[in-house]
């Protein structure tokens, strides 16, 4: 890889993972490398890192993040990704003054259409969620884009879509299917972007308990409201968009078909909503999902010292 491209500052870290900036030295254009450390992957981490570049390798959208090439060494993988220097969804929204309705439709636009593009390609991402939401660049009118396929899979017709009942997604944003061990389908994501639209327009989302077991009760029964001033700001159509998303049932949620034509997307007076109070809960939310993402990440960290004494 380093005979292809010169490796700049450190972009981010997991835990079997580095992400590095890079400099194409053909073009000297910019790109991001998804660096994998191989020696603490597991077969099924082996098996899964292959059906993510596979996926990956089939995708070609302005609202999902690009894969360019691969690289395999005896100790690390290299995967070249489309650098998104703008940075997550929900760091780009917080540092704004004035937050809008039409701000937040905006961004959840092209999310769905992101959605629908993969689901056309028989491709289900099985784990939407604010940190997998990254912005093209700094400028004002970047392209949010949906990024890390790891846990996405490929469908080829309606048997092969039920025959999916691997539990798997982010606790807060997975659909109950999956929590019920059901036969599940690409509507599980239309779920999770719905959980995204929910905090998108209020600051903090619908399903929440630090318990895990509490948290998962509450999203398979769909126990959610819209409380507090921070929903009084928000439109009635925006409401039912989300009722009609955050249904239990997948055969009774609505389709991304359904969504691009339901009246809150071509509602005109939502950059005169102002979602300031939204916005501020949006602060406090974002904090702490990254310190909670730090600690984690401290945690890996740690038992993978442990283990290698």
């Amino acid at each position: 890889m380093q005979d292809f491209y010169k490796v700049g500052k450190t972009l981010g870290e997991g835990s079997f993972a580095v992400v590095r900036d890079v400099t194409c030295l053909k073009d000297n254009s910019q790109w991001a490398a998804k660096c994998i450390d191989k020696k603490n992957l597991s077969k099924t981490d082996e098996e899964s890192l292959q059906v993510e570049v596979d996926i990956m390798g089939k995708l070609d959208h302005p609202c999902v993040v690009h894969l360019r090439e691969v690289f395999d060494s005896n100790r690390t993988f290299y995967m070249i990704l489309e650098n998104c220097s703008g940075g997550e969804m929900f760091d780009r929204i917080v540092e704004k003054e004035k937050y809008t309705e039409h701000e937040a439709r905006v961004a959840f636009f092209q999310i769905i259409k992101a959605l629908e593009y993969c689901h056309q390609q028989g491709i289900v991402h099985r784990d939407l969620k604010p940190e997998n939401l990254l912005y093209s660049d700094k400028t004002e009118d970047a392209t949010l884009k949906v990024a890390d396929f790891g846990l996405a899979r490929l469908f080829t017709n309606e048997q092969s879509i039920q025959l999916m009942t691997t539990m798997c997604g982010t606790p807060g944003y997975v659909a109950p299917e999956i929590l019920k061990n059901e036969n599940y389908g690409s509507s599980v994501d239309i779920w999770s972007a719905a959980v995204i639209l929910y905090i998108l327009l209020c600051g903090y989302p619908p399903f929440y308990d630090d318990n895990n077991a509490a948290l998962f009760r509450q999203i398979k029964s769909g126990s959610y409201d819209f409380p507090n001033e921070e929903w009084d700001a928000v439109s009635n159509e925006a409401k039912d968009l989300i009722e009609k998303m955050l249904v239990v049932s997948p055969s009774e949620r609505l389709d991304i078909a359904a969504i691009l034509k339901h009246p809150w997307m071509e509602k005109e007076d939502l950059q005169d909503r102002v979602l300031n109070k939204s916005l501020d809960q949006m602060k406090k939310f974002n904090a702490r999902r990254k310190f909670k993402a730090g600690v984690m990440v401290a945690r890996i960290a740690k038992n993978l010292q442990a283990f290698k004494k």
